[in-house]
């Protein structure tokens, strides 16, 4: 069967004998789940094996960086891989045994870290705040500098030894740290900065200030340890909507099972009030279901019996059973954090800018400390204690915290948002470019319209609806293409008795045909006709011509060269492209409609849109047309089927629908989980309002530095004051990127 629109495109997946059809081009509008790869497991041979952990304790992306680079020096480790957003180490060994397991656990702890291992009871239950001794440290500190304070007003020089010792005490654990990190490679981090500008203040004589350093500094990692809790609580809520048990129906029996044990096929019964435990299909009659937390939509959905409904959902109002649908570890909540902690693999264009900037960046600034502090007072006469002073304070500001997480923080709130908003995106690289976006492109079928066309009109020449249904049904049996089964199920709604033809085969570029009680039954496009020698009359040309003009596809059923009939298919509009196309043509973004469809039907189509429009085109030429206007504008590409998938490829951004095929999933860069246009405009708003973010923090984290910068080698600000500039600009930064978290981006 090739139709003009884009089942014709399809053909060669669509049309082939019926087992190929039912392996390679499963095109039903239901949610299929694509098996992504999982971009953060290390590589693993037949040599090696895999531990996982989740670490307590990491403020910022250069913590992850500490514990990557410890674990990655350690013997029989082959690779390492930690993901800030969800806390996970996750090391490939060459030996799996418990003596390299516990080298590294021995290394997290040495670089100050708590550890969980992944495959433990309540793994998603860890804390991200500081430990108790932590907390006892820090109050033990302030305990003693008040003390060293009081004590100095009743003798100076004793006080002067209490505030050594406080600074020593508040020391001991940031030098073990830094210590720690310089045996992993990591010799600039904030540890060794801070040891050092406190052990040069002692030894000038600053000894409040020393004292006072290092009680800000631990007062700075104590918020930024509950500014990175609050950033990644979007994603340990997303963990907690999937129950640990499950009731299961085997035999007529009801069995407590771990959800994780569930298998495509299982049936399941869940109570009201009870979130899905995976990906299901609905057996019972009616169900009322709250998906807010997975797509943002605060009124509930009713589903019918056959409905697909995604993990994490919530049961509302009875007791329901359900079919599994999804694989372990690929329902639609492991999606979400599956590409988030595969974000930090596909970083931003400006965060690997920024990675790159911060590496030369703390090194370039402890070295003009130096000169700060000796060239002045060996070559300018100038006296010691001022210019090391003001070098130490120099130093604090080598601390590239606040930069490095301004770009992470951002992306990880806007993917979690995304999500929310039933928005995938893969990676903060798609959500920059997203931002850019001045076109979107759309497929038709599918993606602007239902993807679900009904038999309109049926026009015969000597035959009843029913004999050519009968006929039409017998080519079109097995198929799983909607238009085949649009017409199928027409034939079944008038009682007519189904067949399957003999000896089906795809005729190239052209149609399919079969043979039905030895009758050579062609089923093509109208524009093909000639192909096949077949004269359509000027009386059916112009029903034709008519359908086409109402938006109808139409096909046509032949014996050899003579017409037996027309069948008129319309797929409707979706309901809400009218709205997103509007929404979209608001934030100054141009629609346009690539269609393999006839021009009439799509110009039908592209009218009640107002939007542009392009027809009768290949994959190829589809592919052609992105690629020209993405040579003057950045363009994104909405599309569901196999055949969109090299121009979604081809674009700026892909986007598929999440009721779209396996390829197109894989292609795109971003993904409509609940298949709505609606999101789409969300989505623009967001990347935007991401983008803004990002230059808000790139610009508070860069200005505080050389505002500080400044002020510190003119010797206005002492050393307190840049501890305490630099762990409150990190918290602003992060405190800033959250606001992505709790913004609307409705119209």
């Amino acid at each position: 069967m090739l139709y003009n629109n884009k089942f014709e495109n399809e053909t060669s997946h669509s049309h082939q004998n019926h087992d190929h059809e039912h392996a390679s081009h499963e095109h039903e509008h239901e949610h299929e789940h694509q098996n992504n790869v999982d971009d953060t497991q290390p590589t693993t041979t037949p040599d090696t094996d895999t531990f996982t952990w989740r670490i307590s304790g990491m403020d910022c992306p250069s913590c992850a960086q500490k514990i990557e680079r410890g674990v990655l020096g350690l013997p029989n480790v082959v690779k390492a891989k930690t993901v800030f957003s969800t806390e996970k180490l996750v090391v490939s060994v060459s030996e799996h045994d418990d003596k390299t397991r516990q080298a590294i656990e021995n290394k997290i702890t040495s670089l100050g870290y708590s550890f969980q291992l992944d495959d433990e009871e309540h793994n998603h239950q860890h804390s991200h705040s500081m430990e108790k001794k932590d907390f006892i440290h820090l109050g033990v500190l302030a305990v003693m500098i008040a003390g060293s304070f009081i004590l100095s007003f009743f003798n100076e020089e004793y006080g002067q030894y209490a505030f050594i010792l406080s600074t020593i005490i508040g020391l001991i654990p940031i030098l073990k740290k830094s210590y720690n990190l310089a045996r992993s490679g990591s010799f600039f981090a904030i540890e060794t900065l801070m040891s050092i500008s406190a052990i040069g203040a002692m030894f000038i004589g600053a000894t409040e200030e020393a004292s006072m350093v290092l009680f800000l500094f631990l007062i700075g990692e104590l918020l930024e340890a509950i500014a990175a809790n609050k950033a990644k609580k979007g994603i340990s809520s997303l963990m907690a909507l999937m129950p640990e048990e499950t009731v299961k129906i085997v035999d007529g029996k009801r069995e407590v099972v771990s959800s994780k044990s569930l298998v495509p096929g299982d049936i399941i019964e869940i109570s009201s009030g009870s979130r899905l435990p995976a990906d299901v299909e609905l057996i019972s009659e009616i169900a009322n279901i709250d998906e807010s937390a997975l797509t943002g939509e605060s009124i509930p959905v009713e589903y019918r019996s056959g409905a697909k409904i995604l993990a994490g959902s919530l049961i509302i109002d009875r007791t329901v059973q359900l079919k599994v649908v999804s694989e372990p570890g690929q329902n639609a909540v492991d999606r979400i954090l599956q590409l988030i902690e595969d974000a930090e693999e596909r970083k931003a264009p400006i965060e690997r800018f920024i990675d790159k900037f911060s590496r030369y960046y703390t090194p370039s600034i402890t070295l003009v400390a130096l000169l700060i502090a000796v060239i002045p007072p060996l070559f300018m006469g100038q006296e010691w204690y001022p210019w090391i002073y003001r070098g130490l304070t120099l130093l604090l500001i080598g601390c590239p915290c606040a930069l490095i997480i301004s770009t992470p923080a951002a992306i990880t709130s806007a993917l979690s948002a995304a999500a929310r908003n039933g928005v995938l995106i893969k990676g903060g690289a798609a959500l920059e470019l997203l931002g850019q976006i001045k076109t979107i492109a759309f497929d038709k079928t599918g993606t602007l319209t239902e993807g679900k066309p009904q038999v309109t009109d049926i026009i015969t020449n000597n035959l009843t609806d029913e004999e050519l249904l009968y006929l039409a049904a017998a080519v079109e049996a097995g198929s799983h293409h909607p238009l085949a089964k649009a017409v199928i199920n027409k034939a079944k709604e008038l009682n007519v008795e189904l067949t399957q033809a003999e000896n089906r085969q795809s005729l190239a570029g052209i149609g399919i045909q079969g043979e039905v009680h030895q009758q050579l039954i062609s089923i093509i496009s109208p524009n093909k006709a000639e192909r096949l020698q077949l004269t359509i009359t000027p009386v059916h040309q112009k029903q034709i011509s008519d359908f086409e003009d109402e938006g109808k596809t139409v096909i046509v059923v032949a014996d050899g060269q003579q017409v037996l009939g027309l069948i008129a298919l319309r797929d409707e509009i979706r309901p809400e492209a009218s709205q997103a196309i509007a929404e979209l043509n608001d934030l100054g973004i141009s629609s346009i409609m690539l269609t393999g469809d006839n021009q009439r039907s799509a110009h039908a189509i592209a009218e009640l849109l107002h939007m542009q429009y392009r027809a009768e085109l290949l994959p190829e030429d589809k592919l052609k047309e992105i690629e020209k206007i993405n040579l003057t504008t950045p363009i994104a590409m909405v599309g569901d089927g196999i055949n969109d998938s090299p121009a979604m490829k081809a674009a700026t951004v892909g986007i598929a629908m999440g009721s779209g095929t396996d390829v197109a999933l894989e292609t795109a860069d971003a993904a409509l989980s609940k298949n709505s246009l609606v999101s789409l405009p969300k989505l623009i708003r967001l990347a935007r309002a991401a983008n803004a973010n990002i230059r808000q923090n790139i610009v508070l984290a860069l200005g505080f530095k050389a505002i500080f910068l400044v002020t510190s080698v003119l010797g206005i600000t002492g050393l307190w004051i840049a501890v305490l500039a630099d762990s409150g600009t990190t918290a602003l930064v992060t405190a800033n990127a959250l606001r992505l978290l709790t913004k609307k981006y409705d119209k």
